[in-house]
């Protein structure tokens, strides 16, 4: 009795008491189940809203008047009295899509533009080389060079003129010493050549900067060990260096093209499109159209765009050339 008194009291009583089979312990209540919330529609959050206000900016700066420009391009535009439109149809675009003078103008544009850009790729690649190869007083020589793009492009026209002008110009006495005794801006064969020449001296430290940024981002133990493998400069430049700058290729030469296109005020400043249209390119025939001539405003909106077009199916062009050969060229070192 004793020792089962002691089972069922001493021991059975303890923490460790077993339940009966027949009894059920009590079980614990259910958590009820949280609701997934739903994120935030972006145009709730809180950087929506910090962001509103530049948004709402860019849009009354950007989307309104490419609306109204679209508009205007179908419209005949009047500024009597109020700015009146009325809806014309496709008169602007047949007027500039057929119109000679225009398409003269085009091939005008891209002479210069493969001129400029160019040229401005080619000199700017050289002197970002000589530049990246000085070791002392790369600062001081970098100042220099850089100090015609500082300039505004309405005094970099003006200088051109003083420095090309016929009778007291220092550049016009170097061009007389070499035969061409006329005024370069006078003639239709030099005029175009002359301001193709200014805006390479003043674009040119732009895109040598740009090529000089890339330069320093070259690895020097990858130059090292081709210069110790026996690669001369020249290999070096097209087989490394230029591969690995590509993407800043890429971006000198968009910034320069899309400043290209629309290029106005040199030529405004110095030629204005003559002598005998030589140097009327589209933006200066744009100009002609919305205040010289008969405020056809509706035919400079629609040669507006047809600018605006090109100029997005180029830079399209360049991405999709340079994104290919990247590409490429990733292909080709991977299989090797």
């Amino acid at each position: 009795m004793t020792a089962g008194t002691q089972g069922v009291g001493g021991a059975g009583t303890g923490p460790e008491t077993v339940p009966a089979a027949g009894v059920r312990g009590k079980q614990p209540a259910e958590r009820p189940r949280r609701r997934r919330r739903k994120p935030p529609h972006a145009l709730a959050t809180f950087e929506f809203a910090m962001l509103s206000p530049a948004l709402g900016i860019l849009l009354l700066l950007s989307v309104v008047p490419f609306v109204v420009l679209v508009a205007m391009s179908f419209s005949d535009v009047r500024t009597l009295g109020g700015v009146s439109l009325t809806f014309t149809g496709l008169d602007n675009w047949s007027a500039v899509l057929s119109d000679s003078s225009i398409w003269a103008s085009w091939m005008r544009s891209l002479v210069y533009f493969v001129a400029t850009v160019g040229l401005e790729m080619l000199l700017g690649l050289a002197v970002a080389l000589i530049l990246h190869q000085l070791v002392r007083g790369r600062s001081v020589v970098l100042s220099i060079a850089l100090l015609p793009m500082f300039l505004a492009p309405v005094i970099v026209g003006l200088l051109g003129r003083f420095m090309l002008d016929s009778t007291i110009g220092l550049y016009a006495k170097i061009l007389q010493g070499l035969g061409v005794d006329h005024d370069v801006f006078a003639h239709p064969s030099t005029a175009l050549p002359a301001v193709v020449f200014i805006d390479v001296w003043e674009w040119t430290p732009l895109v040598a900067l740009i090529m000089l940024a890339g330069l320093t981002a070259v690895p020097t133990s990858t130059l090292e060990a081709a210069t110790i493998d026996g690669a001369g400069y020249l290999r070096i430049l097209t087989r490394i260096v230029l591969p690995q700058i590509r993407p800043i290729l890429l971006v000198a030469l968009l910034v320069r093209s899309m400043d290209a296109i629309r290029f106005f005020d040199i030529i405004t400043v110095t030629t204005n499109g003559g002598p005998a249209d030589a140097t009327k390119i589209i933006p200066i025939k744009l100009y002609e159209f919305a205040f010289r001539f008969n405020n056809q405003l509706g035919k400079a909106a629609a040669l507006g765009l047809t600018m605006l077009v090109f100029s997005i199916l180029l830079a399209n062009l360049f991405v999709r050339f340079i994104g290919e050969r990247r590409s490429a060229d990733a292909t080709a070192g991977g299989e090797r």
